[in-house]
């Protein structure tokens, strides 16, 4: 289960929103959007808001440990 401490938002512009022709488009345009934030995977849209939780992938080249 997601802890609400984990849940992060995004706000998402008016052009989502404006742009959208139903919730299926509505849902594509946001997760095309979400491609600039690729630690981030969208849970919910709730109030112009991307609730998402963080996924933590290592840095090129950078082990989890910090070291190369």
């Amino acid at each position: 289960m997601i802890d609400q401490n984990d849940v992060y938002k995004v706000l998402l512009p008016n052009w989502i929103f404006e742009t959208a022709k139903d919730n299926e488009h509505l849902k594509q345009l946001v997760l095309k959007y979400m491609t600039a934030y690729p630690n981030y995977s969208v849970k919910t849209i709730k109030n112009r808001f991307a609730h998402c939780v963080r996924i933590d992938v290592p840095e090129k080249g950078v082990k989890r440990n910090g070291k190369v």
